[in-house]
């Protein structure tokens, strides 16, 4: 028994259909991103708060954020709101502990026991400059710089105008070429 042409070519056609539905990716869930987010995270926080305990705790406290709230995720960039949640904690924080200012652990060992030889990867100049740097200045020059995160996309993280964004990174520039030629021992020479 021989199928019509309409007959064959609608099943065939069904079939292609079942057969890109199958071919297509499934959508990446909401854990999964985050998973795959988190190595880009852990390196933001610890650029906002200089210290891997607090760096940790950021990151913990963004990654429980982000899936507690997960239904205003609106899912147009996910790295974008995960970036905005942590930058958003860390400034809060900063806020909580100026209005309650205290003392750490880490602190007060060093007020009671007194300075002791310094550790030579905390006296590398570019950490040490990195440090002077405004924290406004320091995330956008880690997010553009280390996370390789375009002047727009840094601009909607931070929710600060793309000009903003420029400015903020050529002063820290700015700021980074003078510290290292200040700090630096033997003079650097042009080659010939």
């Amino acid at each position: 028994m021989s199928q019509s042409p309409d007959q064959s070519g609608s099943a065939s056609g069904q079939g292609e259909i079942k057969t890109r539905e199958a071919q297509a990716p499934a959508p990446i869930s909401f854990e999964a991103q985050i998973l795959a987010l988190l190595p880009q995270l852990r390196r933001y926080s610890r650029s906002l708060t200089r210290s891997d305990m607090e760096s940790e705790d950021l990151l913990q406290d963004c990654v429980e954020k982000a899936l507690a709230h997960r239904a205003q995720w609106r899912g147009s960039n996910f790295k974008s709101w995960a970036y905005r949640i942590m930058t958003n904690l860390h400034l809060n924080a900063l806020r909580s502990k100026a209005r309650r200012p205290s003392v750490g652990i880490e602190e007060a060992e060093v007020l009671t026991a007194g300075a002791g030889p310094g550790d030579p990867l905390e006296k590398n100049h570019l950490v040490k400059a990195l440090e002077t740097l405004p924290k406004e200045a320091r995330a956008v020059l880690m997010l553009v710089v280390v996370e390789g995160y375009a002047y727009r996309e840094v601009a909607d993280m931070l929710e600060i105008p793309v000009g903003t964004v420029m400015s903020r990174l050529s002063r820290a520039r700015q700021t980074l070429r003078e510290k290292m030629r200040e700090e630096n021992v033997i003079p650097l020479r042009r080659p010939k």
